[in-house]
């Protein structure tokens, strides 16, 4: 199993929300700030780990690759969810992204679960 372009076009659209929200985000707030650098580091980190892991040689190497964008998709659902509770960022975009963060985490823990499954 691979990566199919439509969940690589899906990812760089995450990483391009990402960007969007945190050149939204209150500049004066420095918890805003931090926690957003945080989300911009491993919210685009998503769509670069899913680009490598589409160029693995194996399954055993897919899986692995794929436990880099799992990660930053779960730690980036962290930054969302204190930038949303505790700094009071809330916008449709905050929502959609959370959203889309927890949908992409569930999309590669059914592609791993699927390709260990074969190995």
């Amino acid at each position: 199993m691979r990566i199919s372009p439509e969940l690589r076009k899906r990812t760089k659209a995450y990483a391009s929300g990402i960007v969007r929200l945190f050149q939204e985000l209150p500049a004066r707030d420095k918890a805003v700030q931090i926690l957003g650098l945080q989300l911009l580091r491993s919210g685009t980190s998503v769509a670069a780990h899913t680009r490598e892991a589409s160029r693995a040689r194996s399954d055993a190497e897919f899986c692995s690759k794929l436990d880099g964008p799992l990660q930053e998709a779960d730690e980036s659902e962290l930054w969302l969810e204190l930038l949303m509770e505790d700094c009071g960022v809330s916008s449709e975009r905050a929502e959609f992204l959370h959203k889309e963060t927890n949908e992409l985490i569930s999309i590669f823990t059914t592609i791993v679960a699927k390709v260990r499954r074969g190995l």
